[in-house]
């Protein structure tokens, strides 16, 4: 947004003439400069500063009387990091390789993303949305539909929304309009959907949903089991079929993720979505695919595309790493006027940042059997293994794919594995925990900013901590 030119005798608008106002752009880049400058002391994990950590944890402490309810870790950013690294308010210091639950795939303060939300805090609507979208809202939604769109997939329309849970929610409004009067959801078994009301009834965890009233018929089929091969592709689809003819006209949809993020990273070849989505197909069930975490993680922009399954998503949706979260859907899906508003889709810095992030992604070496997603989880790969070796009666994996990767340590005991995941929080590295029988640990790599160096240190940190666990 920022490179727009101003040309002699051309009518432009006001906007136009801040964007390529000097003094604009010569404060901007003062301020990235300083940034910069800032940044270059905070170049590697560190412990908290003694002077500021006992204010720092009485903030913590009214922080989670204020939410009514604790953080899994003691975290409040200061508000500046590096790359991988990030800084507490407490002075410390942290490798960060869980970014949020994967928000901050291009790490902190980097300095396109920083750049883009700066031109995007000088944007009139604060908050864009139903009444009031910006120019950027357009660019965004042009580019993300390009990008989708490369291997076939022939999405017409992106919703705009601002967050995951809510675009998913947009996903299935449509879907339920489209195949009206069917009802009824099917879904993978450890699938994670989300915590609204509705979508806590398709995530297979009981307890995020109990004591709300059931609201949604949800079926969950057995999802891919590597140990069993083609036997678990045939369990799969004997039970699809077995929930069809039970029910049969009375399915909406499937929500699918090609890799299950919260479940455990977990993931399947090609021909077992494809036998499940053939026989969907035949019975007239419309195929969603959530990519909220998978966005920009796998070896292609989405893992659809990485799984070469262009042609059979009928709705998509995506966020987390694109800042600005989003609905992709064909023109025969097109809802009826008053099904989908927002009065807000996401702030103008973020939907800038979204921008910003879609054009490095687009144009940097990311993706493919060679492109740095690639790289960097085969590098991390090579020295967990190395460590899975070392300790064997701790560690097992490790699992995943491209910048999700996931451990199970202590044989997915879920009390060790958290108590391992915080005492690596102290020692100065961020992950979290995913599945739960067993339980798992997760990396998300900040693929943007992430180095070798990073995870030679990452990995250095959790030697230490699996030589000293009990």
């Amino acid at each position: 947004m920022s490179q727009q030119i101003v040309s002699e005798g051309v009518s432009v608008t006001v906007a136009q003439k801040l964007r390529e106002d000097p003094a604009v752009k010569q404060s901007i880049q003062t301020l990235l400069d300083a940034i910069q400058r800032h940044q270059a002391s905070i170049t590697g994990p560190r412990e908290a500063d003694p002077e500021l950590a006992e204010q720092y944890q009485k903030t913590v402490e009214e922080f989670y009387s204020l939410r009514g309810g604790k953080l899994f870790f003691p975290f409040l950013g200061s508000g500046i990091g590096k790359g991988s690294l990030v800084e507490l308010d407490d002075g410390s210091v942290k490798y960060d390789f869980i970014n949020g639950i994967g928000v901050h795939h291009f790490g902190h303060s980097h300095p396109k993303v920083t750049e883009a939300m700066l031109w995007g805090a000088m944007s009139d609507a604060v908050m864009e949305g139903n009444l009031q979208q910006n120019t950027d809202s357009h660019a965004f939604s042009k580019k993300i539909l390009e990008m989708a769109n490369v291997g076939g997939a022939g999405f017409d329309h992106c919703f705009l929304t601002s967050c995951g849970v809510m675009a998913g929610e947009n996903a299935l409004k449509i879907a339920m309009q489209k195949k009206f009067p069917a009802h009824r959801v099917l879904a993978f078994e450890g699938c994670f959907a989300g915590r609204t009301t509705t979508f806590s009834q398709i995530t297979d965890k009981p307890k995020f949903r109990e004591g709300l009233p059931s609201m949604l018929n949800v079926h969950y089929i057995p999802f891919y089991d590597e140990s069993s091969g083609s036997d678990s592709i045939e369990k799969s689809v004997t039970a699809l079929k077995a929930h069809l003819a039970r029910y049969p006209g009375e399915f909406t949809a499937m929500i699918f993720e090609l890799v299950q993020g919260e479940g455990g990273f977990y993931t399947a070849p090609v021909e077992f979505h494809r036998a499940l989505i053939d026989v969907l197909k035949e019975n007239n069930v419309a195929v969603l695919f959530d990519e909220v975490q998978t966005f920009a993680r796998t070896h292609a922009l989405f893992a659809y595309q990485h799984y070469e399954l262009d042609e059979l998503a009928d709705i998509v949706w995506f966020g987390k790493a694109s800042q600005v979260c989003g609905t992709l859907f064909r023109k025969e899906f097109a809802p009826r006027p008053g099904l989908l508003s927002q009065t807000f889709t996401a702030s103008s810095g973020a939907i800038h940042a979204g921008c910003a992030i879609l054009e490095e992604l687009d144009s940097g070496d990311y993706f493919g059997p060679d492109g740095k997603i690639a790289r960097q989880h085969a590098y991390f790969r090579s020295h967990l293994e190395r460590l899975c070796e070392k300790y064997p009666d701790k560690m097992a994996g490790p699992f995943g794919i491209g910048a999700m990767v996931a451990l199970t340590p202590f044989g997915g005991e879920a009390a060790k594995v958290q108590a391992l995941l915080h005492d690596l929080y102290r020692r100065g590295v961020m992950g979290f925990i995913a599945g739960g029988n067993p339980m798992r640990f997760r990396f998300l790599i900040p693929i943007g900013a992430v180095t070798e160096a990073d995870i030679d240190a990452v990995v250095e940190i959790l030697d230490q901590a699996l030589a000293e666990a009990d």
